[in-house]
Order: structure tokens, then sequence, then C-alpha cells
């Protein structure tokens, strides 16, 4: 037989459960008088295009079986299928049981992948594990010097011309087998990954409920604190976040101990709480590469500010302070630089829970030391944050700790998308403003002016609120004379959104205030009317293109 030989096509298996074409190529044999044999589902679509089919039952002899797991399995089938016609013993032999050979099959198999993308049932997926189908094309791809076959609806244009110039060529059904044979690796590939991960999934049960049941018996909080020492538990807090719940602190990392392991210079014992609030506080401060103050009560700045690094930290300071000077008592305070004699003086007369730096002035040190309650921390090594988790009801959420590194971070490659690019002092408020914001628990709107914030909306269900808190708590917390209304910060002031405006009105509350500029990601489907109202009002909007959410 040379590779150009056609060997006629009078008679096909059609099997397919994707229908795609299948009534089109089923015309066209059946104009050519090719004989086609088809199973349940496939056969009736075929029928009712009005086209002749001869069923499988009646070829086998026997009805589908077992809801349809068993078709086409059955010797009249198969014999007609591996016959390798070019073999006299062959074709006696299906002479001899009245069998008939196939010239072409055309077969597609059960969805099995997408039944497991889209989320199927373990019974589903089971049953998508198609047996007839890749027998019938492993069949016929092996004895391709006889038949074709083919197993994409692609590939039916090529039968119907090859039905019509005489059949397929021996190169081209030894191509369509090759076909074949890789959907058919490729399906067996995909189930037995599937199979695989179940076997993975009932380890990792198993392995997860011996744990619980670890867990259960190990609690470190009902362990000695010689034994939670053992596994690096250092601290056994007086309490945890309420009087009832107790509490321990572990280090986790000896060589980057953060402030679990900071060095305690004076006060009483830090409590959880102590450690949340400073945690936030530090990583307030510490987003700033200029010298930072900031002050955090309950996981919230209520006060941040920067100074240049010609200017003692006190400026920092007392400029923080003056944020919100009522929500600063019995907050924590941290910064990125030196206490000096001067902060400390300032710090000295009001409640303060927590003060922590990377070092003290001897008389600074001395100073804060007076105030017995007082936490004094001191900070060892470079302010790192790699990754943050957090627990859930059954499992933990990890991510990497977001970080000032984004593109969007870089007010260079801001898009300045309303009003006059700014000055330098306006930029510099922005930058300062965009790096504090994220500091705040969304929804967060930060207001700022001469490198200090003067109005924070944080925490709200929608930012509308946000907007309106930021500028209420600017224009009534500020500093003022005795029996003088409180200054409006917000006028004049920049701000800084952690998330795109959904609607126009957040940012007209801003506007209406007197905020002259805007810092926002952008993103909205109402960006243009954002837009929009900032040139209404003349005032400057940046798009960063990046969001600072913190839940």
């Amino acid at each position: 037989m040379t590779t150009t030989q056609r060997r006629p096509i009078r008679r096909a298996l059609i099997s397919v459960f994707d229908k795609t074409g299948i009534v089109d190529l089923a015309r066209t044999l059946a104009e050519h008088d090719v004989e086609i044999v088809s199973t349940g589902s496939t056969g009736a679509t075929i029928r009712e295009a009005g086209i002749d089919v001869t069923d499988v039952e009646t070829v086998t002899g026997f009805p589908e079986m077992l809801d349809g797991r068993v078709k086409t399995l059955h010797p009249r089938v198969h014999a007609g299928l591996l016959a390798d016609q070019r073999l006299d013993s062959h074709r006696a032999q299906l002479a001899e049981h009245g069998i008939e050979p196939f010239d072409l099959v055309v077969v597609n198999l059960y969805p099995f992948s997408e039944t497991v993308a889209a989320g199927g049932s373990f019974d589903e997926i089971i049953e998508k594990i198609d047996i007839g189908g890749p027998s019938m094309v492993r069949g016929a791809a092996k004895n391709f010097a006889s038949l074709a076959v083919v197993v994409d609806p692609e590939n039916y244009s090529t039968a119907a011309e090859a039905v019509a110039v005489g059949g397929f060529s021996l190169s081209e059904r030894q191509e369509l087998a090759t076909i074949a044979f890789t959907r058919t690796a490729e399906y067996d590939e995909a189930i037995s990954d599937w199979m695989l991960f179940q076997l993975a999934e009932d380890d990792a049960e198993a392995e997860e409920q011996e744990d619980e049941q670890e867990a259960e018996s190990l609690n470190i909080l009902d362990l000695s604190e010689e034994d939670a020492a053992e596994l690096g538990f250092t601290a056994t807090l007086r309490y945890g976040e309420n009087p009832h719940q107790r509490a321990r602190l572990a280090v986790t990392d000896p060589d980057a101990p953060g402030i679990a392991g900071a060095e305690q210079l004076g006060g009483k014992a830090m409590s959880y709480n102590n450690y949340v609030d400073s945690d936030a506080a530090v990583r307030a401060a510490y987003d700033h590469e200029r010298p930072c103050v900031a002050v955090v009560k309950h996981n919230n700045p209520c006060g941040l500010a920067v100074a240049e690094e010609s200017e003692d930290i006190a400026v920092a300071h007392l400029r923080a302070h003056g944020t919100d000077p009522l929500s600063a008592y019995g907050g924590v305070i941290a910064t990125n630089r030196t206490v000096t004699l001067a902060m400390a003086q300032q710090v000295k007369p009001i409640f303060t829970e927590v003060i922590l730096a990377p070092a003290y002035e001897d008389a600074a040190l001395e100073l804060l030391r007076t105030k017995k309650n007082l936490r004094i921390l001191r900070l060892q090594g470079e302010y790192s944050r790699e990754i943050e988790m957090r627990e859930i009801w059954g499992g933990l959420l990890i991510q990497d700790a977001d970080v000032i590194d984004a593109d969007g971070d870089d007010p260079s490659a801001w898009t300045l998308a309303a009003g006059e690019a700014a000055d330098e002092a306006t930029l510099a408020d922005l930058a300062f403003a965009w790096r504090s914001v994220r500091a705040v628990k969304s929804n967060a709107i930060l207001l700022a002016s001469g490198g200090a914030a003067v109005g924070l909306g944080m925490g709200q269900v929608n930012r509308l609120d946000s907007c309106r808190l930021a500028v209420s708590r600017a224009n009534s917390l500020g500093e003022h004379a005795e029996g003088e209304a409180a200054p409006e910060r917000a006028r004049g002031a920049v701000a800084a959104s952690d998330a795109f405006f959904p609607f126009a009105d957040g940012a007209q509350i801003l506007l209406d205030a007197g905020v002259r500029a805007i810092v926002q990601p952008g993103g909205s489907i109402r960006d243009e009317e954002v837009i929009e109202a900032c040139r209404a009002a003349g005032a400057t909007l940046y798009l960063t293109g990046t969001r600072h959410f913190a839940h």
C-alpha cells in the first residue's frame, strides 16, 4: 500500500459528546451513501436532521447498559475497528461472524477537564471519565492502515472532503491517528492528575485531622511558661485584647525581632493592645524616608507628620500631635529617628501608653523614665516586612506586605488628570499624604498640609462618610485660642484617598471644604465625573494607578 492510496469510506461509526458540526458531516456522508452507525444522543441528533442512522444496539444486539456506561464495548464494534483489512485472515473472520468493518470513526470524549474546572461534584467528575470513547479512538488509531479516526470537530471538513475524493490516503490516516493518540494521552493525563490530587487531598485531610487532634491537646495558652518558652513564646501577657482573654507573645525571627523583640527601657509591661498599636505606629512612621512621627490610637493613626533632616524630630512630633490632640491622649508614639530631649519634653505632659524609636538621647531617656507608666521601647535593626498573615476561621491568609514600592507610589509616575501641575510644595504634601494614607484603615481619606496630617477619615463603610469625617476632624480638632473657633484646616490642604472615588460626591465634599489638590488611584467607571468636578473647582487631581487598602 502506498502513502497515496485511498480507502473508500463506506461505513462510519459516530459517537460524540460535543455535537458541534456533526449534522453537517453526517449529511455529507449520507449524500455519498455512507452507512452511519451511531450511539444514543448522537444518533438522535443526526436522525432529527432527517438522516438515516443505524443504532449501535442494533449492531451489537444489546441495549445501552449501566446508565450509558456500556454502549460500544462489544466485539461487533471493536472487531469492526481493529480488523486489519490488508490480511485475508482478518477479513475471513469478519465474514465468519457476520461483522462489517468500519472505514471512518468520528469520536470526541466526555468533557472531563471541563467538568473539573466547572467545580463538578466527585460523582459528576467520575461519570465524565470516558471509557468507550477512548477505547474506540485507540482501536481506530492503532488500525490506521485500514480506517481513519477523527477526534476534533475542526477536522470534520477534512473528512467531508475525503469522502468526496475516494477516502483518506495512508499518510492522512496516520496523521489523524497521531492526533488521536495525543488526545487520549492528554485525556488520561488529566484524569491521572485529578486522581493524584484526590489522593493528596485525602492525605492532607488526614494530616489536618491529626493536627487538629494535636492542637486540641496542645493549646499554647494552657502550657506552663517554661514549656511555652521552649516553643519560642517569650512572654505571657497580663491578658489579651480584653481582660477575659489569655495572651502570649512569640518572637518568630530572632535575627529580625522587630517590635516583638524590642528592648524595653522603661515603664510597665506591654499589653496585647500595646503591641497591636505599636505595630501600626511603627509601620506608619517607617513608611517615610524623612524624619517622621506617628501617633496611633486603636490601630489607626490620629497624628502623622514629617520634618526636614536638618530639623529636630520634635518638629515632626509637634505637628503630628497637632493633627488630633484629643485622640493623642493615651496613644502610642513611634518615630523613625532618635528621640531628642526637645521631643521628650513635648511628650512628657501628654498621657502616652508607649513610645518607640531606634534610639534615645541620654537626657531624653532620663526624662521619659520619670513617667513610670510610659512603656519605652528601643527598636533594633532595619525595618523590614515581607509577608503578612491573618487567621480566619478554619484557615490562614498570607500575602506580601503592602509597602511603598508599587509603580504608582512614585509621584513622577502619576498622571495629571485635572488642574495645573502641582508646585514643589504642593507635590511634596501630596507625596506625604499618599505615603501616609496606607497606614489608615480603609475606607481612608487623609488631608495634609505642611508635611503633617490635618484631617483623617478612616474605617467607614463608604468613602463618602470618610470624606465627611476627614473634613470634620480637620476643621474641629485643630489647636485654637480659648474662646475661638478651630481653624478650617481643610481649606488649602491636599487630600489622598487609598482607593478610587466610586462617585464624584466624595471628592466634591473635599473640594467644597477647600481642598486644592487630590491624589487617588483612579480606575472607577466614573473617573471622568471626578475629573470634571476637580476641573470645575480649579483643583489639581493626580491618578496613581495603585491602591493601598488597609483592612
